[in-house]
């Protein structure tokens, strides 16, 4: 089969790549920009038109869902495959997300039950992936080789650029509303009620920072603000106070975009290469962290895969969808809430053994079923 790959620097680009072409298929390739996303755009249009009539692929594939590939692909008749990566990922509610020739993928089965449940036929549910190959060849873990106790790779949305931080002007009951909205949120895990909870302060929240659904978009103003504005803020606040909470007792290893952010007991090395640097991290690190974003409802985070896929151990937050791909305390290890995170982290550092015994099985299991090759295969079933 002969797939046309929209690049445009997604994460996981080339381990996609090398998937398709190890199950036999061709690739050709259409380089894409942000600025060429625009709803409409002709010359884009033109330009991706063009390529699908000089190139004649069977199927085009991207990361992550773009209207205009669609509206392109519905004209020139050729089925358009895309695997979203991101959560929220606005553009599922654009109303080209109900063209025939779609076969959208999501990997967090809460919401493909949204889009299902609202009668779109074209959205379905496919968890992430890792290539285990590509991991494997940096090399495996090992005592010697463990450089950290504790990590944790990812944003803590305390850069100033977050749009929580950047609403002035909201009247107190609003700001105690929310505070109080965010700190009920953040004791519960499995189930987000910010969306649905917005209606009181949706007009001051509208004051202190516009935010307005696409002109031809399904979604709300609600949706906006819950999953671009407060469960972003939200997360921030949580992974903040777990790890205050976690060099309380360790030294714990932070890998992050805010270079400033500082506490005792953490050691903050900034960012690190996604493809090279951040597998390093897992196979080095006795306990790796995952700390979901509020806004993927059930899914399983890419994190949590790469670690896994690295043969690095896992203690995650709980997520419903671990629960049909693997087996807690086997292949990886969740936490309920701050106490049982640091009870947990107590005991895996001090069983050696089965921490890494369970390491091993969540690598395993993530190479034998859940690798790239597997999701191209169950993707391009149809």
């Amino acid at each position: 089969m002969r797939i046309l790959n929209i690049e445009w620097k997604a994460f996981g680009d080339q381990d996609m790549v090398d998937a398709l072409l190890a199950e036999g298929h061709d690739v050709a390739h259409f380089p894409f920009s942000k600025e060429e996303n625009a709803r409409n755009n002709p010359e884009a249009e033109k330009r991706l038109s063009d390529t699908l009539r000089g190139e004649s692929p069977d199927v085009v594939f991207s990361f992550n869902f773009f209207p205009i590939v669609s509206k392109v692909c519905e004209k020139e008749v050729i089925p358009y495959v895309s695997w979203v990566y991101d959560s929220p990922h606005v553009r599922l509610y654009s109303r080209e997300i109900l063209n025939p020739c779609n076969h959208v993928y999501v990997f967090d089965q809460e919401t493909y039950r949204e889009f299902h449940d609202a009668g779109v036929p074209t959205v379905r549910y496919l968890p992430l992936a890792a290539n285990t190959e590509r991991l494997d060849a940096l090399g495996r873990t090992g005592n010697p080789s463990y450089r950290h106790d504790i990590s944790f790779v990812g944003a803590l949305y305390t850069e100033v650029h977050q749009l929580f931080d950047r609403m002035g002007g909201l009247p107190d009951y609003a700001r105690g509303y929310l505070d109080a909205l965010m700190l009920t949120q953040r004791k519960i895990q499995g189930y987000n009620f910010i969306q649905e909870s917005l209606g009181p302060v949706m007009a001051d929240l509208r004051e202190a920072l516009p935010l307005d659904p696409n002109p031809d978009g399904a979604e709300t103003r609600e949706f906006l603000y819950a999953q671009y504005v407060i469960n972003r803020k939200i997360t921030g606040l949580e992974r903040t106070g777990l790890l205050r909470g976690i060099t309380k007792r360790h030294t714990a290893d932070l890998f992050t975009f805010d270079h400033g952010f500082t506490m005792d007991n953490l050691r903050n090395h900034g960012r690190v290469d996604p493809y090279e640097e951040t597998p390093q991290v897992f196979k080095r690190s006795k306990i790796n962290l995952n700390i979901t974003l509020r806004s993927i409802k059930s899914g399983i985070p890419l994190r949590c895969l790469e670690i896994m896929g690295s043969g690095g151990f896992l203690l995650s937050n709980f997520q419903a969808d671990f629960l049909g791909l693997f087996t807690p305390g086997e292949d990886f290890v969740f936490y309920e809430d701050e106490r049982d995170l640091l009870d947990k982290i107590d005991y895996y550092l001090a069983h050696e053994e089965e921490r890494e015994r369970i390491a091993r099985n969540g690598h395993d299991k993530v190479a034998s079923r859940h690798a790239y090759r597997h999701r191209v295969r169950e993707m391009l079933d149809f």
